[in-house]
C-alpha cells in the first residue's frame, strides 16, 4: 500500500492528477501507468474517474478548476496539441478574455470535439510551443501571430504592450517566427504591429523610401508599414487599418512603357481587393515635401486616421 492507504497504482494515477489540475488522460493511465482498458472502464464505473472529454477524466471528483478545464481539452486533442489563440492569450495573462471556449492547435486533422475549437497548423516549430502552469501551450509569440489572425489590431497592440509589461517580449523571437510564417493570416498585422511597438526605423530598400517615411513619423502622421504585403501585393507604404498606401516611385524603377502598364493594372487590382493608393514620385517629393505630407495628412483624415 501506499502512504496515503491507496493501493500503488491508485497512488501513483492519484499523483499524476494532483501535479496535472485533476485530470489525466487515457492514454497516460496506459502508457505510464500500466493500467489497460478494462480497469480504466472499471474505475469510471466504480466512481473513482469522472468522463471529461472522450480520453480525459477528472479524478476523485468533478470540481475542475480553470486550469484543469484547459488541460483536459489539450489533452482531449492529442499528445502534441497546444492551448492556443484566445485561451493561449488568456493562460499567459496577456489579455483579459474569457478561457472557454477553450482553443486547441494540433499538428495534424482532428475531429471536431465540441465544446472545444480546434485548429490546424502544420508548420509549429519547437520554438512555437511552450508550458505554462503545466499545461502545453503556443508560445508568446506564435499566441500573438494567431491573435492577430482573429482579433481586431487594436488588441494586438494591447497584447505586446502587455507582455512586454510582463517581461515575455523578446523582438528576436517575434523575427525568427516571421521569418518562417509568412503567408498566415497574421502575419501582416502582427507585422505592423510589431513595428508600431518598436520605436526603431523599420527597414527601407532606398533613400527615398527611408526619408519619406522619416517625414511622416516627424510629421506626427499615424506610423505606416514600409513594404507591407496585402492580398498578395507588397506596398512600399501602407496603413493596414485604413487599407491606404502610398507607392513612392522612382523614374529608374518605372521608366518603360510595360512597367506603365504594369502599373495601371496593379492599381485596379488593389482596387478591387478594398485597397485605395496614390502615388508620389521621388522628384515631387524633394521639390515640394511639405505639399506631400500636407495632402497625405488630408487623405488620411478621409479615412478616419488623423484630424486634418
Amino acid at each position: 500500500m501506499c502512504p496515503n492507504g491507496l493501493p500503488p497504482r491508485h497512488g501513483e494515477l492519484a499523483g499524476l492528477a494532483k501535479r496535472q489540475h485533476g485530470v489525466v488522460s487515457v492514454r497516460q493511465m496506459i502508457g505510464q501507468l500500466a493500467y489497460s482498458r478494462r480497469s480504466v472502464s472499471r474505475d469510471a464505473a466504480s466512481g473513482r474517474l469522472h468522463r471529461v472529454h472522450s480520453g480525459v477524466y477528472a479524478v476523485g471528483h468533478t470540481r475542475l478548476s480553470v486550469h484543469g478545464e484547459a488541460l483536459a481539452a489539450v489533452l482531449a486533442c492529442g499528445p502534441d496539441a497546444l492551448l492556443s489563440h484566445y485561451s493561449a492569450a488568456w493562460l499567459w495573462g496577456i489579455a483579459g478574455v474569457p478561457a472557454a471556449p477553450f482553443h486547441v492547435t494540433c499538428p495534424i486533422p482532428r475531429r471536431a470535439r465540441l465544446p472545444i475549437r480546434i485548429h490546424r497548423s502544420r508548420c509549429l516549430a519547437a520554438a512555437d510551443r511552450s508550458e505554462q502552469d503545466g499545461i502545453p501551450v503556443t508560445a508568446i509569440p506564435r499566441t500573438l501571430l494567431d491573435m492577430a489572425g482573429v482579433a481586431a489590431f487594436r488588441w494586438v497592440g494591447r497584447m505586446l504592450d502587455r507582455a512586454e509589461e510582463l517581461e515575455l517580449f523578446d523582438l528576436s523571437a517575434f523575427e525568427d517566427l516571421l521569418d518562417r510564417t509568412r503567408g498566415h493570416r497574421g502575419w501582416g498585422p502582427l507585422r505592423y504591429a510589431i513595428a508600431l511597438h518598436d520605436p526603431v526605423v523599420p527597414k527601407t530598400r532606398s533613400e527615398f523610401e527611408r526619408e519619406f517615411f522619416e517625414a511622416v513619423v516627424s510629421s506626427s502622421l499615424p506610423r505606416p508599414a514600409m513594404n507591407y504585403v496585402e492580398a498578395g501585393f507588397e506596398l512600399d507604404v501602407y496603413w493596414p487599418e485604413a487599407r491606404f498606401a502610398v507607392e513612392l516611385d522612382a523614374y529608374g524603377t518605372h521608366g518603360s512603357r510595360a512597367a506603365f502598364e504594369h502599373d495601371r493594372l496593379r492599381e485596379e487590382d488593389l482596387k478591387l481587393a478594398g485597397i485605395e493608393l496614390t502615388r508620389v514620385t521621388d522628384v515631387r517629393f524633394a521639390r515640394e515635401p511639405a505639399v506631400v505630407i500636407a495632402r497625405l495628412r488630408s487623405l488620411l483624415a478621409q479615412r478616419g486616421l488623423v484630424v486634418n
